[in-house]
């Protein structure tokens, strides 16, 4: 029963965060979004024409994916774990929320499958990796942290650099070129 319950409260940071970016989206800043280039047409065609330096964006991206999981960890030992929990699914969710709404306002349905296929395939390995370390955060101390749970998370989150530096420029571009 108790499992339901953190597994609730965890899809419920989640959506919170993700209803509340698509509310800010489109009430607090539609104006700004309306200006923004990331979903215009000559930066998706920049983007699809531009070389990637791989060793450089591996490590780009080993940054900004795995020092976030570092840094809830880090908090996730002091009394406020549960608090680093809540605020890192809500800023998540809303982050995602607001992309989303972005997408959708400048492009339509296109942006939709746009942002759906910049999280493939990387993105399942990603969650897999942080939610055993949310999980274990936010159930402390019923749970422990052990061997297989470090082993597991790191090779999730390496899986999902590897997929996102290497297979998701392909997909991005193949999709482009369609559109």
């Amino acid at each position: 029963m108790k499992i339901q319950e953190n597994r609730r409260f965890l899809a419920l940071f989640c959506m919170l965060g993700f209803l509340i970016g698509i509310i800010y989206a489109n009430l607090m800043s539609k104006d700004h979004i309306a200006s923004m280039g990331i979903f215009n047409e000559f930066f998706l065609n920049q983007y699809s024409q531009e070389e990637i330096n791989m060793p450089e964006y591996l490590w780009y991206i080993v940054r900004i994916r795995v020092m976030p999981a570092i840094l809830v960890a880090a908090l996730g030992c002091t009394k406020l774990r549960r608090g680093v929990v809540a605020g890192f699914l809500i800023w998540t969710g809303f982050c995602g929320g607001m992309i989303m709404t972005a997408a959708v306002l400048k492009m339509g349905i296109k942006g939709l499958i746009l942002c759906l296929i910049a999280l493939a395939p990387h993105l399942v390995f990603y969650i897999a990796g942080y939610l055993i370390l949310l999980w274990y955060l936010f159930t402390y101390p019923d749970s422990q942290w052990n061997l297989s749970k470090m082993v597991s998370t790191a090779l999730f989150l390496a899986v999902g650099v590897l997929l996102e530096c290497y297979v998701n420029p392909i997909i991005m571009e193949l999709f482009l070129k369609t559109l």
